[in-house]
Order: C-alpha cells, then structure tokens, then sequence
C-alpha cells in the first residue's frame, strides 16, 4: 500500500494563502491523475482539483481563480496553493493518487487528511 503523506494545512484568516503538499511515501513507476478533494463539517468529500499526467489541471467552480494545482512527477508530489482563502474553503483536505508502483503492482491511495480552517 502506497502512503501518502500531506502537509501545509492551519489557521489563516479570510484572503490569506496556505500551500498544501502530498507526497508518495515510495518510489513510483508512474501515477495517473492527482487530485485534493474536501471535506467540509456535515458535508460529503467533493472534488476540488485534479491534474492529469501531462500536468492539465481541472478545477471546481468554487476554486477556480483562486487555487492552483501542480505536480512533480520526479518527486511524486502534488500540490495546491490556495489563495484568497473564504471561510467556506474551511475543510478537511485529503489528496488522491493512483498508478503503478515500481514493483509493477497497481495502487489508488488517499492521504490522511490535513485541516484547513479559514477565520473571518
């Protein structure tokens, strides 16, 4: 199993900017699409970005604008900035990965979740 490790989540106020990042905790063959999805209290996860292979980011309405998705294929890692935070963006965010291990097996992992909360 594929861990995926994320970071950069916390407290900021309303327009300010956070930068998450997730990372594969093994070396992988290759990865198909990334994505950050959400959670926020009393709501279901929803999408809020994907990239594909070839780097073509793909973006809720909510967050176009004002989020930017990346990814470093070298390092297995993929990112969202996001920058005029509202406090509806106040979520759990968990970044999604799926592809092919270097041991040739296929793998779709989620990580564990990083808090994101937007004060007014």
């Amino acid at each position: 199993q594929v861990h995926l490790v994320e970071s950069g989540g916390g407290l900021v106020q309303a327009g300010g900017s956070l930068r998450l990042s997730c990372a594969a905790s093994e070396i992988i063959f290759s990865i198909n699409a990334m994505g950050w999805y959400r959670r926020a209290p009393g709501k279901q996860r929803e999408l809020v970005a994907r990239i594909t292979t070839g780097g073509t980011p793909n973006y809720a309405d909510f967050v176009r604008g004002r989020f930017t998705i990346s990814r470093d294929n070298a390092e297995n890692t993929v990112y969202l900035q996001m920058n005029s935070l509202k406090p509806e963006d106040t979520a759990v965010y968990y970044c999604n990965m799926n592809g092919v291990t270097s041991r040739g097996t296929d793998f779709g992992s989620w990580g564990q979740g990083t808090q994101v909360t937007v004060s007014s």
